[in-house]
């Protein structure tokens, strides 16, 4: 029986493996087939196109694509380190400049919390209007809901922001002691274990969350191909626009879009971190913080840290 046991844990090894080699070797196909044939997955007007794009968006085919991509890009960084550190420059920019920009949603939402409160209590106001020629008028109501949207775009993308900024609280229990490439290795082994792996479900869950807000028939992630074809001769789109309350927010759909944005700025922020730990932990600690993008509070800076 024992014997049995190591045969059937051998073979599921051995198709795991397969399937893995399998899976990188059509990733080129697939990608390749996609770039030649736009017209298959983004010609919205077809609405078989939008259930392909639908179903490859959160299909295995999709995943091993882009894990292919990083492994690929990964090779030449380290056949080339100048590429990585560039590579690490472009994805940090952009975390930063995302960020950067949807962190005044912060101050949006107390300033919109502000006049809100004016409008309600001292001047009773039922409503808001806002706009020239054709305003944009809403119940106070909705304006306080959708301060729910202004966090929602600093939480999910403004992380990586605050990533690279160094902003997150640390659990430390053995980083601050242990040796500089110690630490380094903790970071790529954490960026590979946790951040990717985390990033990757919730694309998976978030994605097809999403389209089931955007579309009818819903597509399930359980759907195959064929399915979501035959689906789509009942193709509509059907936004969710239904609120908490009456007259409340009823763009909630838009959350579930922040929820895919948020999983796709995590992935690529864990490939920068991968990247950025193994080259400090090549070149040693002279290089901590090379090219680093880190935002200031000007002169007196040391006298605010430990405070934010």
């Amino acid at each position: 029986m024992d014997e049995t046991a190591s045969t059937g844990a051998f073979g599921a090894l051995v198709d795991m493996i397969v399937g893995l080699f399998s899976g990188i070797g059509y990733a080129f196909y697939n990608l390749g087939y996609a770039l030649t044939h736009p017209q298959l997955w983004l010609d919205w007007s077809d609405k078989t196109a939008i259930m392909r794009f639908v179903y490859y968006g959160g299909s295995v085919e999709f995943f091993f694509v882009i894990f292919t991509t990083f492994l690929v890009i990964t090779a030449v960084g380290f056949w080339k380190n100048s590429f990585m550190w560039g590579c690490v420059r472009v994805l940090e920019g952009f975390a930063n400049t995302v960020g950067r920009f949807f962190a005044w949603a912060g101050l949006l939402m107390v300033v919109q919390q502000i006049i809100i409160v004016f409008l309600q209590r001292i001047f009773a106001r039922p409503d808001i209007v806002i706009g020239f020629g054709i305003p944009l008028e809403m119940d106070i109501s909705w304006w306080a809901e959708e301060l729910k949207l202004y966090n929602a775009l600093v939480v999910t993308l403004c992380a990586t922001y605050t990533f690279v900024q160094g902003g997150h609280v640390r659990v430390d229990l053995v980083y601050s002691a242990v040796r500089f490439r110690t630490k380094k290795m903790i970071d790529m082994i954490g960026s590979l274990v946790f951040m990717m792996p985390m990033a990757v479900l919730i694309w998976f869950y978030g994605w097809f969350f999403m389209w089931r807000h955007l579309i009818v028939p819903n597509p399930s992630a359980s759907d195959t191909l064929d399915r979501l074809l035959l689906k789509s001769r009942a193709l509509r789109w059907n936004v969710e626009t239904i609120g908490f309350s009456p007259n409340g927010f009823n763009g909630y759909f838009l959350f579930k879009i922040l929820l895919v944005a948020f999983a796709a700025m995590i992935f690529l922020h864990a490939i920068a971190f991968f990247y950025r730990s193994y080259l400090e932990w090549k070149e040693g600690e002279d290089s901590a913080g090379k090219y680093l993008d880190k935002d200031s509070l000007g002169e007196g800076e040391e006298a605010f840290e430990g405070t934010h």
